[in-house]
């Protein structure tokens, strides 16, 4: 295709993303009491070719020609890492200040279940062909897994808990710490992962040393650098075209920084975010980015997910049942050892079984870390596919299930009523 072609294809291609993520979050929300963000999971999906290309295919390869996709993929990394970036900006400390203790250790379980169930079900995936490339190693594959069953969708999860008026109470809060230290410990562990992939132990190191640099500089120097212009912005009562064109200068830099050494833009936007200062800086950049990256640049990505999509080659009764397999290993070693940490840490049933239920969704982080694990030939798209649905359907079962639990022996005290000032919070 000509230059000019593509451009022609790639406005038809925003248009059709725009109105099919729009239509299907207004349906979930509508009709399902579900957040926006799962429409356009589903949304992505339905546009690739495991529906739209199986219905109608002439128009699905009119519509996404292979040679747009490139151009996608900028775009929706762009779009992710900008992303990643407001949430940074969102992170709160305190969180990790109340209860830390039972937030420490629902994490680590959180963690640590579902590393053990992929150290038991990896073998088994390894022998079946088409699932993990070829050249990955076992540890590799252990701990990519491991990974993408112990995530939480902290974006999600958020927005789930603000949604429901949630984010100030015992349960809210102890998830979202939870979720918090859970997240940075699967990084961690998909950094290991990037870092071990390549020729030679020098791709290793420059990766380890490049993003261990990067984050102690931008946590011991960052908001000092950055501090002159929070102060500019609270002298001049906003955030100047000047001031935003310097943010983003630096968001881009610090996107390039990580995937120059060989990680990912989404950690240097996520860092970068965190070390951000608050007030009134903050607060405006938000403002001013986060429609057009929520809005416009993130249904590309969930689109760019769901070409990548390919739920009709899991086409046999064996590959059927490693995905229910995984699925349901999934949330029995999440939202089950959550479950019981919460409980050996002194929280009430109902307390417990709803961190479980709210530490199960995996949505948007789970997405973003499996395109990176295809992007690189870590896992292949049956295995993308199994992956993508599991995410999709623990973040559709997590609002219905915790309303359920929620309406569980009303006769209780509410759940809403516990705060922080709950001595079981304490």
């Amino acid at each position: 295709m000509s230059v000019a072609e593509l451009s022609v294809a790639f406005f038809l291609q925003m248009f059709v993303i725009l109105a099919a993520c729009r239509l299907a979050g207004w349906i979930v929300t509508k009709f399902f009491k579900q957040p926006q963000v799962i429409g356009e999971m589903i949304a992505g999906v339905v546009l690739g070719p495991s529906l739209l290309g199986l219905l109608l295919p002439d128009v699905q390869a009119a519509l996404f020609p292979p040679a747009s996709k490139p151009i996608l993929f900028v775009i929706s990394q762009f779009g992710i890492g900008l992303f990643m970036f407001i949430v940074g900006m969102g992170f709160k400390a305190d969180h990790f200040k109340s209860n830390s203790k039972a937030a420490f250790a629902i994490s680590a379980s959180g963690i640590s279940a579902p590393f053990l169930i992929a150290i038991l079900i990896t073998p088994f995936l390894l022998q079946m062909p088409g699932l993990f490339n070829h050249g990955v190693t076992s540890l590799q594959a252990t701990l990519f897994l491991g990974a993408c069953i112990a995530i939480t969708a902290f974006p999600v999860l958020a927005r789930i808990l603000h949604e429901k008026n949630l984010s100030h109470t015992k349960v809210g809060t102890l998830t979202l710490s939870s979720a918090a230290i859970d997240d940075a410990g699967a990084w961690c562990v998909l950094a290991l992962v990037l870092a071990s992939l390549g020729e030679g132990p020098g791709v290793a190191i420059k990766a380890i040393a490049g993003a261990s640099a990067f984050v102690a500089v931008m946590i011991f120097l960052g908001p000092k650098l950055l501090a002159p212009l929070a102060k500019i912005v609270e002298r001049d009562g906003q955030v100047s075209p000047a001031i935003l064109s310097i943010v983003l200068m630096v968001f881009v830099l610090s996107a390039w920084s990580m995937d120059y050494v060989g990680m990912h833009a989404v950690f240097g936007g996520f860092i970068l975010g965190v070390v951000m200062p608050r007030g009134k800086m903050t607060d405006d950049v938000k403002k001013t980015l986060e429609p057009i990256a929520v809005t416009f640049l993130v249904p590309i990505f969930f689109t760019y997910s769901g070409l990548n999509t390919q739920l009709n080659i899991v086409n046999n009764m064996a590959l059927v049942t490693i995905a229910a397999g995984i699925l349901l290993a999934s949330v029995l070693a999440k939202a089950g050892a959550c479950y019981l940490a919460a409980r050996a840490c002194g929280q009430d049933n109902r307390t417990a079984l709803s961190v479980g239920t709210l530490m199960n969704a995996r949505g948007l982080t789970e997405l973003i870390i499996i395109n990176i694990g295809l992007q690189r030939g870590i896992i292949g798209p049956a295995l993308f596919s199994m992956l993508v649905v599991m995410a999709i359907v623990t973040t559709l079962i997590t609002s219905p299930v915790f309303d359920l639990i929620q309406n569980w022996g009303k006769k209780k005290a509410p759940l809403l009523a516990a705060t922080e000032s709950d001595p079981k919070f304490d």
